[in-house]
C-alpha cells in the first residue's frame, strides 16, 4: 500500500478504518510533483517521515474531529439516534432509505447501516495514541503534558464513536489498536456491549485528568474552544453518559454534579468578572440561560444562544461549523431545512406539535416555547426549524392562539449550525435519571432537576408564573417519575439525535419493548398493528450489520431479528 505525503506542510494523515477489515485508505495532497516523496512502503513513510514533530499529531487530532463533522457521520449521528423515535416523521423528497427506516423496514442492505466512517475516525484516533508518546520523546517542543492531553482528547473522540456503534449495533468489533500496515489483519468478531461499555469507562478513566480543563478565557474571541474541542468536562459528560447505560447510578451522579459544579464556577466568575449578568440566572442552584434576559419582554433567548449563535454557557460539546469551515452540517440543511429548504427531508409528527398554543396538546404545556422555537405549521406538516433558524423571538406571556406568539425568526442561509454532544441540561437530566433508579427517597431531588429544566423552558422565574409541573402528580411510583423523566427528555432534546437512544436504554432497562413500542406508535398513521408486532422482537431496535460488513468479516453474525437466511450464507 502506497502513501504520498507533502514535505513542506505534512497537513494529515487519512487512515481510514474500512469495517471490521480496519483497511487503510490515504488521501492526497497535490500542489506540485516536486513536494512530494517518492512512494515508499506505508511503513517507511509514516514511521521516518511523518511522525516526527508535535505538529503531526495535533494534524491527526484535527482530522478525527473533521471525520466527525463528516456527511456520513453526521448523518447516521441524526438516523441512528433518532429517525426510528416518535420525534420523526418524513418530509418533502425524503431519500428511499430513509422512508424505508420511517416504515420499519430496515434492511441490511440499507445504506445507513455502513459504519466505515465512524471506524475511519476511530483508527485515526488509535493511531494517536500510538505514535504520540514516540513524537513526544523526539520533539523538545512537544511536552509530555501536551501528549497526555492528546491522547485524551483521541481516547474520548474514540470513546464517543464506539458509543454510537453500540447504541445502533449492539455488539460491535472493538480494537484500540491501530491499523499502520497492510501486513495487519483486523478481522475479529464482535464485542459484546456490556464489555464495550466497560471498556470504554477504564479508558475514560485514565485519561480524565490529563484533559484540557479550559481551552481559553471565556472573554476570549477564541472562547468556543472550550465547547468545541474535548475537555475535562466533556469527558465527565461521556463518562456521566456511560455509567447510565452500565446501570452504576452512583457514579453517572458523580460525573454529572463534577460537569454541573464547572458550570457553578464558570457562572462566578462571570460574577466577579462582568458584574450583573442579565441572561443567566439560577434555578434552585443551577444557573442557566433565561428564555428573558433580564429587562427584555419577549422569549427566545435561550434558543439564540445555545442553538443560534452556538458554544453558549451551557455547553458542553459540540461540533463546531460557525466560520470559515470547509464542512457544512448537511443533516440540519437537507433533513431539517435552512432558508432555501423550509420543509426538509423531515418533519415533526402532528401530536408532539399540533395545537400547543391552545393549549390542548398531550406533550407541551402552551408556555412551553421548546416546541414552537422547533417547529412551524408549513403546507399541513411541522417543519423542523431547530438548528436551522439563526435566531427567533416571541411572547408567551398570554397565549390562547399561535397569533398570540407574534413570532418573528430568520433562517440560516447556509450548514453552519454547531451540532450538540452535550449540554448542561444534560447532565441534570441524566442526574435525574440516575436518582429515580435509586429508588423512592431520591425522588424529590430528581423532581427538582427536572422541574428546573421544565421551569426555564416555560419562562418560569421567581417573578413570573407559577411551576407547570406538581411532584404529587408524579411522585406514587418509579413508573410515573420515569414517565415524567422521559417526557421531559423528549421536549429538551428533540431533534438532537437522542430520542431512539432513550427509548432503547428504556427497553433495555424494562426487559421488553412495551413501553417502546407505546410510545414510538404515536407517530404512525399507516399499519399500526403490524409495526408493533415487529417491534416486539427485542433484537429489533438495533439495527443489522450491513451485508457488505458481512461479506468482509466472516466473524460477524447477524442480528437475528435481520436474520433472513440470506445473510447468513454470506458467513458460510
Amino acid at each position: 500500500m502506497k502513501l504520498y505525503i507533502n514535505v513542506e506542510k505534512k497537513r494529515r494523515t487519512a487512515v481510514k478504518l474500512m469495517g471490521a477489515t480496519f483497511l487503510i485508505l490515504q488521501s492526497t495532497i497535490f500542489i506540485s510533483c516536486s513536494d512530494f516523496l517518492d512512494i515508499l512502503p506505508m511503513n517507511e513513510v509514516v514511521l521516518e517521515n511523518y511522525w516526527t514533530e508535535k505538529g503531526d499529531v495535533t494534524s491527526v487530532v484535527n482530522s478525527c474531529y473533521e471525520t466527525l463533522e463528516s456527511a456520513d457521520c453526521l448523518t447516521r449521528m441524526g438516523v441512528w439516534g433518532e429517525l426510528r423515535s416518535d420525534n420523526l416523521r418524513l418530509g418533502a423528497n425524503v431519500p428511499n432509505e430513509i422512508n424505508e427506516i420511517l416504515k420499519e423496514n430496515l434492511l441490511p442492505s440499507n445504506p445507513m447501516c455502513n459504519w466505515s466512517r465512524f471506524y475511519e475516525a476511530i483508527n485515526r484516533c488509535n493511531t494517536v495514541c500510538h505514535y504520540a508518546p514516540q513524537v513526544q520523546a523526539i520533539d523538545p517542543n512537544y511536552t509530555h503534558e501536551e501528549m497526555l492531553a492528546n491522547i485524551a482528547e483521541a481516547t474520548a473522540i474514540r470513546a464517543l464513536c464506539y458509543f454510537y456503534l453500540i447504541r445502533t449495533f449492539r455488539d460491535v468489533p472493538y480494537t484500540t489498536q491501530p491499523s499502520i500496515d497492510d501486513s495487519q489483519e483486523f478481522i475479529i468478531p464482535a464485542t459484546p456491549f456490556n464489555q464495550v461499555v466497560d471498556s470504554l469507562i477504564t479508558d475514560l478513566e485514565k485519561v480524565k485528568d490529563y484533559a484540557v480543563r479550559r481551552y481559553e478565557t471565556d472573554d476570549s474571541p477564541n472562547a468556543y474552544y472550550n465547547s468545541s474541542r474535548i475537555t475535562r468536562a466533556a469527558i465527565y459528560a461521556l463518562l456521566a453518559d456511560l455509567y447510565l447505560w452500565k446501570g452504576d447510578w452512583d457514579h453517572s451522579i458523580k460525573y454529572c454534579d463534577l460537569v454541573i459544579d464547572q458550570k457553578r464556577e464558570q457562572y462566578q466568575e462571570m460574577i466577579d468578572r462582568e458584574g450583573n449578568v442579565n441572561n443567566i440566572a439560577l434555578f434552585g442552584d443551577i444557573p442557566m440561560i433565561l428564555e428573558k434576559p433580564v429587562g427584555s419582554t419577549v422569549c427566545g433567548n435561550t434558543y439564540n444562544e445555545i442553538f443560534g449563535t452556538g458554544n453558549s454557557f451551557e455547553s458542553i460539546f459540540e461540533l463546531y461549523f460557525r466560520t470559515n469551515q470547509s464542512q457544512q452540517n448537511s443533516w440540519i440543511t437537507n433533513y431539517y431545512g435552512n432558508n432555501n429548504n423550509v420543509m426538509g427531508r423531515l418533519s415533526a409528527p402532528d401530536f408532539l406539535a399540533k395545537d400547543v398554543a391552545l393549549g390542548t396538546n398531550n406533550v407541551f404545556k402552551k408556555t412551553d416555547g421548546r416546541i414552537y422555537e422547533s417547529t412551524e405549521l408549513t403546507n399541513s406538516r411541522y417543519a423542523i426549524t431547530k438548528f436551522a433558524r439563526r435566531s427567533v423571538s416571541y411572547s408567551t406571556q398570554s397565549v390562547n392562539s399561535d397569533k398570540d406568539l407574534n413570532l418573528t425568526s430568520s433562517r440560516r442561509s447556509g450548514g453552519d449550525a454547531n451540532w450538540i454532544f452535550y449540554r448542561l441540561s444534560d447532565m441534570m437530566l441524566i442526574k435525574a435519571e440516575a436518582l429515580i433508579q435509586k429508588g423512592a427517597e431520591y425522588y424529590v431531588p430528581a423532581f427538582s432537576l427536572i422541574n428546573a429544566v421544565n421551569k426555564r423552558a416555560n419562562d418560569v422565574t421567581s417573578t413570573s408564573r407559577s411551576d407547570t409541573l406538581k411532584l404529587s402528580d408524579y411522585s406514587d411510583s418509579k413508573a410515573s417519575m420515569e414517565e415524567l423523566l422521559m417526557a421531559e427528555r423528549q421536549r429538551e432534546f428533540m431533534f438532537e439525535g437522542k430520542r431512539w437512544f432513550d427509548l432503547v436504554r428504556l427497553a433495555r432497562r424494562d426487559g421488553d419493548n412495551a413501553r417502546l413500542i407505546s410510545l414510538t406508535s404515536r407517530k404512525y398513521i399507516e399499519n399500526v398493528n403490524a409495526i408493533k408486532i415487529k417491534l416486539a422482537d427485542p433484537n429489533i431496535i438495533y439495527f443489522p450489520y450491513a451485508k457488505s460488513e458481512l461479506k468482509v468479516n466472516p466473524l460477524l453474525k447477524q442480528n437475528p431479528a435481520f436474520d433472513t437466511g440470506e445473510d447468513s450464507e454470506l458467513t458460510k
